[in-house]
Order: structure tokens, then C-alpha cells, then sequence
């Protein structure tokens, strides 16, 4: 199947910053990040390329990228959207997670998997993407009620999309797919066993392989092991990725309030512009909870999402400089010692 630009994603704003390049650069799509090596879509079908002068860290599924004619990117053109993250472990570094994406399929099971608190920050992921969000309620068929978990979930937004679904069910993959038209770009995300894979065979006709929860956690095991992007049956993208409960958010103070806009909008009400809406006088988010118009705990979630977020923006930072002083260090040896050689 020969695919154009277009059939990949590519959009004027694309093409825009292409034109400040040398023609003699391609533009190709990203679908897969290997430590070495890059495999992309173009014009010219699937095709392998290098990164002499980008590390795999800083490239991310779904780029738009320019290759010379040895297959060698030289460009990443300006994303869309980028969703990214405070990589795990005490290494303080930001991964990327997939970029150009246009709709987010939040994914959870209406089962023990299902967390107001992992919710909220996968939506605030998705507000500072620029990705328009899907919640997809899935094991509906193995729930006695699954509309209380609309409900419970419709209170995060009454605006927010819920579908509630049978991953295995060819209706309800359909359902899904309504929501990302060709040729946009859709991601699943969510923890493993929520049934992620199984809506991507549904949408690709693939058959990659799915895994059991564990009954006394709803819990499932990786079998996702690496992301990627697959074209779906009816046109447009998918991307899908290992399961994912621990999310550091990082660069996200917006995406936040934006979840939390009624918070937002209260605490633009207090009295000082630095209240942390505990004892402070005037304090309108105080006076909301005595008059019984807010959730305590939403209140919590809210202070520690953010808590949590300014942490590892404030650490990623650091270590960014850190970085960059050791380089400039490096450099400034490297030229000293090049210098003494010369004379």
C-alpha cells in the first residue's frame, strides 16, 4: 500500500516548517525508537534511519522528522503535542511518550483498576498535550453497574467523553474508532490488563498478544513491551504502550488547573496570591468547604497533584543544569587541552 504525506498526518504547519529546510531533506514519520536505530514511514514505505545527532531519548513515536538521503535525521519539526513524563526511578530525566497525538484514550476497567486520583492526572497529561481526551470504561460486560462508574467518572467533567465498553466486542472497537477519523492519531494509555491491546488488535486486525489480570488486585502484567504505531482499518493511527499506573507529571501546572478549574478559579478569589488554602484569611477555598460547596478530598488531590508536579518539574530542571555545566566543563577542558597540544 503506498501512502502519501497526508495519509500519515502531515498537515500545512508541517509542511510550513519543512520549507526552512534544504529540499534535499525527507520528511518520515516516526513508528518505533530503538536505542540505535529509528523505524519510520514515508512516501517511500518503512524505512530505517540513524540519529548521529539526536539520542533516543529525545525522539518519540509519532515525530515528524527530516532525513538526508543516508537515512539520517537531521530535523525534528515542531510537534503538535508531546505527552512526556518524569521517567521512573531517582534518575531525574524526562521521557517522552508519543508526540502529533490528536485524541487520548484514557483507558481503565470498571474494576478495582479504576482511580479517580490516576484519572485526573492522566487528564491533566492530556490538557497540557493538546490532546482532546476519551475516557474508555472497559470489562463493562463483567460489571454488575457499570453506569455508577460513569458517574463517579463524569464528575471529573461533566464535558468529558466516556465510553464504556467490551474490548472484544466488534461494536464497541467501532465506538472507539469514531473518535480518531483518518488520518489523525490516536494513543491508548492506562495501566496493563485495562485491555489496551485488545482494542488495538480490534482497530488494527492485529494479533498481538494479550495478558490475564490477577483476580485479588485487578492487575495486569506487561505485554506491551515497547511503543509503537500502527495504522487502524478505517483510516488513522494508533499508538499503543505499556501499561502505565506511575505517572510523574512534570511541566503540567496548566493541564492541572485545567482539571481542577473550579479550584483555579476560587483560589484566583483569595486574599493572598500565595495561599496554600489552609489557615490563611481570606482564603476562598477554605470558605468553600465550609459552606459544604467543595469535596475535601478533591481538595487534597488537587494540592498534592500539584505538590507532586512542581517536585519533579523543580528536580528535571536541576538536573538539566547540572547537565549543562558539566558539558560546558567538559568543552572547556577539551578546548584547553587542544589548545596546549597546538602550541
Amino acid at each position: 500500500m503506498t501512502l502519501t504525506l497526508m495519509d500519515l498526518g502531515w498537515s500545512a504547519s508541517f509542511e510550513q516548517a519543512r520549507a526552512e529546510h534544504p529540499d534535499t531533506l525527507t520528511p518520515y514519520r516516526l513508528t518505533e525508537i530503538h536505542r540505535a536505530q529509528m523505524i519510520a514511514l514515508g512516501e517511500d514505505g518503512v524505512v530505517t534511519l540513524t540519529t548521529p545527532k539526536f539520542s533516543a531519548g529525545e525522539l518519540a513515536v509519532g515525530d515528524w522528522v527530516l532525513a538526508d538521503p543516508e537515512f539520517r535525521i537531521q530535523h525534528i519539526l515542531d510537534r503538535r503535542s508531546l505527552l512526556q513524563r518524569r521517567g521512573a526511578g531517582t534518575d531525574a530525566h524526562v521521557q517522552l511518550i508519543a508526540a502529533n497525538v490528536d485524541t487520548l484514550f484514557i483507558v481503565t476497567s470498571c474494576n478495582d483498576d479504576f482511580n479517580i486520583a490516576r484519572l485526573e492526572r492522566f487528564l491533566a497529561l492530556a490538557h497540557e498535550a493538546g490532546c482532546y481526551p476519551v475516557l474508555v470504561l472497559t470489562k463493562a460486560d463483567l460489571c454488575d453497574d457499570p453506569r455508577e462508574y460513569e458517574r463517579v467518572a463524569q464528575v471529573l467533567d461533566p464535558m468529558l467523553t466516556i465510553l464504556t465498553v467490551n474490548a472484544c466486542d466488534p461494536e464497541s472497537a467501532a465506538e472507539v474508532a469514531a473518535w480518531c477519523k483518518a488520518p489523525q492519531t490516536a494513543a491508548f494509555i492506562g495501566s496493563s490488563g485495562v485491555g489496551k491491546t485488545t482494542l488495538t488488535n480490534a482497530l488494527t486486525g492485529g494479533d498481538a498478544a494479550t495478558g490475564a489480570i490477577r483476580e485479588d488486585d485487578a492487575r495486569g502484567r506487561h505485554v506491551t513491551t515497547a511503543r509503537s504505531m500502527r495504522p487502524m482499518l478505517q483510516g488513522g493511527w494508533i499508538i499503543d504502550m505499556p501499561g502505565m499506573r506511575a505517572l510523574r507529571l512534570i511541566d503540567t501546572r496548566e493541564g492541572i488547573d485545567n482539571v481542577f478549574d473550579d479550584l483555579a478559579e476560587l483560589e484566583a478569589q483569595c486574599r493572598f496570591t500565595d495561599c496554600a488554602h489552609e489557615t490563611e484569611p481570606g482564603c476562598a477555598v477554605q470558605a468553600a468547604i465550609a459552606a459544604g460547596d467543595l469535596d475535601l478530598e478533591r481538595l487534597d488531590r488537587w494540592l498534592k497533584l500539584r505538590k507532586g508536579e512542581k517536585k519533579n518539574s523543580e528536580t528535571v530542571a536541576q538536573s538539566r543544569s547540572r547537565e549543562k555545566k558539566f558539558s560546558k566543563m567538559v568543552k572547556g577542558v577539551t578546548k584547553g587541552a587542544k589548545h596546549r597540544k597546538g602550541r
